[in-house]
This record gives C-alpha cells, sequence and structure tokens, in this order.
C-alpha cells in the first residue's frame, strides 16, 4: 500500500508494524493507516525554561508518573510524516480516528502533519491540510512540530556547496574534513552477504545504540529484530555508507532512495572515535556528494540537530501535531500551556 506523504519504502513501514520500538505497540486502523501506542513524557518537547520549572515543584518525583500516560499515535516513528490514506476522504478519517481512540486513550496525537512540504506533490499537501482542519473541528488541538532538514541537489559540484557558506565557515568545515583521509569509505546495501553473519548485525545494532543513549530525547528505542529485518531486506535496497578507521567500523549511515531522493534514517557511531574524527561534518558532505554522483533530486537529513543542520547549508519545512485530550480540564490547560512546547522554528530562524 503507497500512503499520502510517503518517503520511505513499503517495507520500512512493514518492518515497523512487525517489530515496533521497545515497549511499543503498532498496527493499522480500519482505515489502512498506522497507528501506535506508548509511554509518552509530556515535557519531551517542551522548552528548558518551562520543564526546569515543572521539575522543581513541590514532589515533582512522586507525581511525575501523570506526566507520562500511555499515549495514541497516529503515524510511525519510521516515516517522516503521517502516513494518510485518501480512500476515506479527510473528514471521514479524522471522525473515525476520534472514535476508535479518543475515549480510549486519555492522550491522543496525530504527529507529523507536513505543511505545504515541498518535498511532496500537491495532492498530498492539499489532503493533509484539510486532514489539519478536520482534526481541529473534532476538538483536536493544533501544536507546532519538527523541522525536517533537506537540501536540494542543485549543485554542479562539491566546490560550489563550499562557495555558500562565509569565508569563516568554509575555513572551518575544509579543516574538519581533513579527517576523511583517515576513513576508508563504502557503500553497502540491504541484503548483502555480510549482513547474514549475527556478529555484524549485533555490531551495527551496537552503533545504533551508541548513538542512541547519548541524545537528549530518548523515546522509540528500535530493537535487534528490527534492525536485523532492516539489514537483511533486499527488496527495500537501503543504501548503507560505512566508515572505516584502521579497518574498524567507526561509523555508518542508513539511507533509502525514493523519488530519486536519498533519504538518511539511521546513524551509528563508536564514540569517542567519532568526535576525534568529526564523522558527522564528514558524513554530511559525503552524502551531498554521494546524491550528486547518483543524480538524485534531494538529500532528506531528519528531524534531528536542527541547529547544526541549518549551518551547514540544510532547508526546513515544518509539521504540525494535533492533539486530543480526554480530560477537558487538561484539555482546557494545555490550550494555554501550547507556547511553551518548543517550536523548531525559533532554532533554524
Amino acid at each position: 500500500m503507497k500512503y499520502i506523504n510517503q518517503l520511505e519504502p513499503n517495507e520500512l513501514i512493514g518492518n515497523f508494524l512487525e517489530h515496533p520500538p521497545q515497549g511499543f505497540s503498532a498496527w493499522l486502523s480500519v482505515d489502512g493507516v498506522p497507528v501506535f501506542s506508548a509511554k509518552f513524557d509530556l515535557l519531551t518537547t517542551a522548552d528548558d525554561d518551562f520543564r526546569h520549572k515543572i521539575q522543581k515543584l513541590p514532589f515533582y518525583n512522586k507525581w511525575r508518573r501523570y506526566l507520562q500516560p500511555h499515549t495514541c499515535f497516529v503515524g510511525a516513528t519510521v516515516s517522516e510524516y503521517a502516513l494518510l490514506t485518501d480512500n476515506v476522504d479527510a473528514n471521514q478519517l479524522a471522525a473515525h480516528l476520534k472514535a476508535a481512540y479518543a475515549k480510549q486513550y486519555s492522550f491522543f496525537i496525530v504527529k507529523d502533519i507536513p505543511v505545504a512540504s515541498p518535498l511532496l506533490n500537491e495532492k498530498d499537501n492539499h489532503y493533509s491540510m484539510h486532514f489539519i482542519s478536520s482534526l481541529k473541528e473534532n476538538g483536536f488541538i493544533e501544536v507546532e512540530g519538527q523541522a525536517l532538514a533537506w537540501v536540494p541537489i542543485d549543485f554542479s559540484d562539491m566546490d560550489e556547496v563550499f562557495s555558500r557558506f562565509s569565508y569563516s565557515r568554509r575555513k572551518n568545515f575544509r579543516r574538519k574534513l581533513k579527517s576523511r583521509n583517515k576513513l576508508a569509505i563504502h557503500i553497502l546495501h540491504s541484503g548483502d552477504d555480510c549482513f547474514y553473519q549475527q556478529a555484524v548485525i549485533d555490531e551495527y545494532y551496537q552503533l545504533y545504540l551508541n548513538v542512541y543513549q547519548q541524545s537528549e530525547i530518548h523515546f522509540d528505542l528500535l530493537t535487534k529484530s528490527f534492525f536485523t529485518q532492516l539489514l537483511q531486506n533486499k527488496t527495500q535496497n537501503a543504501h548503507i555508507v560505512t566508515y572505516y578507521h584502521d579497518d574498524k567500523l567507526v561509523g555508518y549511515n542508513i539511507c533509502f532512495v525514493v523519488n530519486n531522493m536519498l533519504v538518511d534514517k539511521y546513524i551509528g557511531m563508536v564514540y569517542p572515535q567519532a568526535r576525534a574524527l568529526n564523522l558527522y561534518f564528514v558524513s554530511w558532505f559525503v552524502n551531498l556528494e554521494y546524491a550528486l554522483q547518483q543524480g538524485f533530486s534531494h538529500y532528506i537529513a531528519g528531524w534531528t540537530d536542527p541547529e547544526v543542520k541549518a549551518s551547514l547549508g540544510a532547508k526546513f519545512t515544518f509539521t504540525k501535531h494535533l492533539v486530543y485530550i480526554r480530560n477537558p480540564l487538561l484539555r482546557a490547560v494545555l490550550r494555554r500551556l501550547i507556547s511553551h512546547f518548543e517550536s523548531d522554528k525559533e532554532k533554524v530562524a
């Protein structure tokens, strides 16, 4: 099934439904859109000042569990956007989802609905905007979402990329990119023979865990079963860019090609070697170079670290989350507190 707003291969979505993140449950709604449930910390996207104020309230450690309700989400943590279907119109889909889940869960969130995304066609964008309006008419509260980083491959060579930066930034990047000379870089594909060795699966999963554990936000911990299927699936044709230093794997990017766009999904690193080798910066420019060589139209770089990606020349497209709170009193409170939840627009302005 091909969804509205889909920037991933079908196999990756199927993998999510079959092997959801740790502690998650995932399924398809009656209308066939992905849905999942998980324990969710409501302060995850709150700004730092508001979060600190809440954490300083009396007996916070005793009542903090009430801020971590079991929550239902429409969407998937492996997709850039909420995956919708035009098998029903937007009004019907909004009504069906509310009827199915709003009474069952105290918090119900439709996540990452795109807003006029340059990465989607006009039909998908129109449906998404209609869907947002329909959800609001059904009592959902609109919350600013995240910034998806992307780069158009509108340059003829990498020198042209660097010419777009200021002198000081260009000098800094070229200094960091000297680390590339210390790395052996290879392109693998999902389904390659090496990924049928358990030791290789274990190593790739550990590098993923390294990145997950040092991240500020811990939400969806992918399982080893998910990674095994991801790395062994030939038909989804993942492009895996690997980085070796002194014959040891120190990092990788797992990317997909959809609609002639290179979509960067997962990263694994070994610390502190990856930092010493400036691997984050090296991999950014390697991915741009690879996208150019392959004739891709865009490089889609994901949601995390928007300030860093802005400094690297990324453009951004934004989303909305639509939230339904079963308790009318809490619903009224949230409407007043929306401004305290982070907007990535402020980070990349």
